[in-house]
């Protein structure tokens, strides 16, 4: 979502904050502002549009000081325009906000009885007024800060600047992560530590309900009460927020690239030392547990609907997975010999973290499948399970997705001989083939060419139906997600057995199909799916190994020969075509690849 960095500094503040402002470019923005201090004196600059636009602003109309907040700006209250672009300025304070305060309308019209008056559409600048009135009351920054904290409603992380006084910061944080960065005479605040890398490795987080005044001496941090408390200074390796494309044109093919590679590590992390087994280093009570939870967002949701089938067929536990945004208001029970599971790839996921929250109020056993071990889930969940997929910066999953499914898998694993549902034996086969996973997802990669070629075709369509059976449903409803993310053509994902009872009505000569069906269990019926598609003219694009292309690849439009795999691994190798298919259609139309249009990587708010 929203970026947020500060810098009390040493050097001029614009162009750093600029700088670190394209670090977060990957979460999605439609404006973006900077406000420093020079001479005791606010200034700032806002623009709409990508980043280039305020550098640009900033060429024609610089501005100077060595303390400054900058924002980008995702649109909720008020459409992308200047006027509504961050940092919020009345009289002498700036705002910079990420998050919703909910109750806005109702502080708005009580300023305005007062005589206030508003330049924008925004809930933040609400937040500013507040302070404002605060300080004309006399308060000093801290505690007008403060008084406005309390007013407000919602979830937000904020950073205020103040006229008058070139060396503070005060920043808070309720819902929304902020990370206090410690540098050596100089000090700084930002969203995530990508925003913060090329300053400093030495992070502090926030926790819920906290807030800092900040000074190029430290950080006075505070809870939710008031009372001062020490959070702790955590080194964060600078190798580990990277953020270069290197060879590639764009982030999203560096990433589906470099999945071989992190899928090895993660392989490496929870291989047992006797490599016949996994070990996911939680002491989760899998005999005990009497159902499972799974809840995630887009396509970690998808990752959990895998899963699902998993854990049902390994350890027979009763699985029900749901969308985060759902889950929370169904009020379901629980139970307290449960297990609770969330799926998040930045674990800052707002509707997945309030599901967490409900569920641990329920007495239920939390369990966090993050990429950030530093974020909210991760510090709230009573187990974590890294996926160790590195940072993705592309706003349309990709590694994070096959590492949230190999982690998953290794804890069904676990779960399976937790229960003895499976033997010895067993367990060593599905360790072997979870091993086999980076030599097949280095040889599906060599079908790109192929991909591609297809994916030229499919840009001319306007829809595109996918199909799969068992755990290659799921990757037909992932294989839709990122086509309609990246390329903005519609798509669907069903199950193939679901064809007949309404989807068929949508197939004639225009709407290519593609049926994912390596030859497994359920490889004859799905190719009678497929036959039913072709019955009627739909084009074809099947999916398969050698074995499969030969039994059932006549009367294809096309085919593509996946390496045979292992139906286990089957779910994580096929992700590779379905993200090179969605991948080579958007850069064929055009699109914005690495940030589609109205999307955002990390969705903190509702």
């Amino acid at each position: 979502m929203c970026g947020i960095v500060g810098i009390l500094g040493n050097h001029e503040a614009a162009p750093l904050i600029l700088e670190s402002l394209k670090r977060l470019e990957y979460r999605g923005y439609d404006s973006a502002g900077i406000a420093t201090i020079h001479n005791g004196r606010l200034d700032r600059r806002r623009a709409v549009g990508k980043l280039v636009a305020l550098s640009d602003l900033l060429v024609r109309e610089p501005i100077r000081g060595r303390s400054g907040i900058g924002h980008t700006r995702w649109a909720t209250h008020g459409a992308p325009s200047e006027s509504n672009a961050h940092p919020h300025q009345v009289g002498p304070v700036a705002v910079v906000h990420n998050g919703i305060i909910e109750n806005y309308r109702t502080l708005r019209a009580e300023l305005q009885k007062s005589g206030q008056s508003f330049a924008s559409e925004t809930d933040t600048e609400t937040v500013a007024a507040l302070c404002a009135r605060e300080l004309h009351a006399g308060l000093p920054p801290l505690e007008a800060a403060r008084a406005t904290l309390g007013r407000l409603e919602g979830a937000f992380a904020l950073a205020f600047l103040f006229e008058g006084e070139d060396d503070l910061i005060i920043v808070a944080r309720r819902g929304s992560p902020l990370a206090i960065g410690y540098g050596e005479g100089e000090m700084y605040i930002g969203s995530d530590a990508l925003a913060l890398a090329p300053f400093t490795n030495r992070l502090a987080y926030l926790e819920e309900g906290d807030h800092a005044a900040v000074t190029r001496a430290g950080a006075e941090i505070f809870d939710e009460a008031g009372e001062r408390v020490e959070r702790e200074i955590r080194h964060i390796p600078l190798e580990s927020v990277s953020t270069e494309k290197g060879p590639h044109r764009h982030f999203m093919a560096k990433e589906i690239h470099e999945q071989p590679t992190v899928v090895a590590n993660a392989i490496g992390h929870y291989l047992r030392d006797d490599r016949r087994g996994v070990a996911s280093g939680t002491e989760i009570d899998w005999a005990g547990t009497e159902r499972l939870l799974m809840i995630g967002c887009g396509t970690a949701h998808y990752a959990t609907h895998v899963a699902r089938y998993w854990f049902e067929r390994l350890a027979g536990i009763p699985v029900e997975i749901d969308v985060a945004s759902e889950f929370r208001y169904r009020e379901p029970p629980v139970g307290r010999n449960a297990v609770a599971l969330f799926v998040s790839q930045s674990g800052e996921t707002a509707d997945t973290l309030a599901a967490l929250r409900y569920a641990r109020g329920q007495g239920a056993t939390i369990v966090g499948v993050v990429n950030v071990e530093t974020s909210t889930i991760a510090r709230e969940a009573g187990h974590v399970v890294p996926i160790l997929a590195g940072p993705e910066i592309g706003v349309a999953s990709t590694k994070a997705f096959t590492c949230q499914l190999l982690a998953l898998a290794v804890l069904a694993i676990e779960a399976g001989r937790a229960r003895g549902r499976i033997d010895a034996a067993t367990e060593a086969e599905l360790t072997e083939a979870l091993a086999s996973l980076p030599g097949l997802l280095s040889r599906a990669l060599m079908l790109e060419p192929e991909i591609d070629e297809t994916a030229r075709e499919l840009a001319k369509a306007r829809d595109i139906l996918f199909l799969g059976r068992g755990p290659l449903f799921p990757l037909a409803l992932e294989g839709a997600l990122k086509l309609k993310e990246i390329s903005y053509i519609h798509a669907e994902g069903y199950a193939a057995g679901e064809l007949k009872h309404g989807p068929i009505a949508l197939i004639d000569e225009r709407v290519p199909v593609i049926v994912f069906a390596p030859t497994d269990g359920l490889f004859d019926k799905t190719v009678s799916n497929m036959q039913e598609v072709m019955a009627r003219d739909g084009r074809v694009f099947l999916v398969s190994d050698r074995d499969g292309l030969a039994q059932a690849a006549e009367g294809a439009w096309r085919t593509l020969a996946m390496p045979t795999a292992h139906p286990f691994v089957a779910p994580i190798l096929y992700a590779v075509p379905a993200q090179l298919l969605a991948y080579h259609t958007a850069v064929t139309k055009g699109t914005d690849v690495d940030q589609p249009r109205n999307l955002a990587k990390s969705v903190t708010v509702e």
